[in-house]
């Protein structure tokens, strides 16, 4: 599970809503961590739990964040989030998900669940990720066109509105291949922007350099 765009455009494009009441933050399906930890960089007062089902990545994430200058502000939990009962809600929450619905399946094990999700993850996610949200929390997921359709759908079910949409575009030429939805308990008109990540073959819009200038040492 490497260090991939989606995780990293994702932890860099979250944030608070200003009338958070704290800052205590969820990441939902933590791989090794790195989304989780870009908050605590980028969210100094930031208290961030990580809970991932699968054993040995949520061992490599647990390594990394003893690993790193932000080891007392970060937790993880190997669990599903469907049995995850914290004892408070949440001012943010992040989800980089599984998003490859009724597709066909990995014949590896891991690689299956990290991967693949059926409708009904969807929903199991929306439900509990409105539960655990404060009032004014935000829940921010990234996936393809398809499946963020389908969670916008779904979301006002449960009480969570669009507030924001980046539609992110590798070129100026190609078509959507993602969106960032953020989701909240306030249904307000949303604010909607396109995300270019490169300008032309092999070299990234200046856009996309500044928003990840401060984790990657390339930049």
């Amino acid at each position: 599970m490497k260090i991939n765009t989606d995780g990293v455009i994702l932890g860099a494009i979250v944030g608070f809503s200003s009338a958070a009441s704290g800052y205590r933050a969820l990441d939902i399906g933590t791989g090794t961590g790195v989304i989780a930890m870009m908050l605590a960089q980028r969210f100094n007062a930031a208290l961030i739990d990580a809970v991932e089902i699968d054993e040995s990545a949520a061992q490599a994430a647990r390594l990394n964040f003893f690993n790193s200058p932000f080891v007392d502000r970060l937790s993880v939990f190997n669990q599903d989030i469907a049995s995850f009962e914290p004892e408070f809600h949440y001012d943010l929450i992040v989800s980089n998900p599984p998003y490859f619905v009724n597709d066909l399946k990995s014949l590896e094990k891991r690689k299956s669940i990290a991967r693949h999700a059926a409708d009904s993850f969807f929903e199991s996610l929306i439900s509990k990720s409105s539960n655990l949200l404060t009032d004014d929390g935000l829940f921010w997921l990234i996936l393809p066109v398809k499946q963020a359709d389908l969670v916008l759908n779904m979301a006002g079910g449960y009480g969570l509105y669009l507030k924001s949409v980046v539609s992110i575009q590798s070129d100026f030429s190609k078509p959507v291949i993602r969106k960032v939805i953020c989701l909240s308990k306030h249904n307000e008109k949303f604010k909607e922007e396109t995300f270019y990540i490169y300008e032309s073959e092999k070299v990234y819009t200046e856009v996309y350099r500044q928003l990840l200038k401060d984790f990657f040492l390339a930049f």
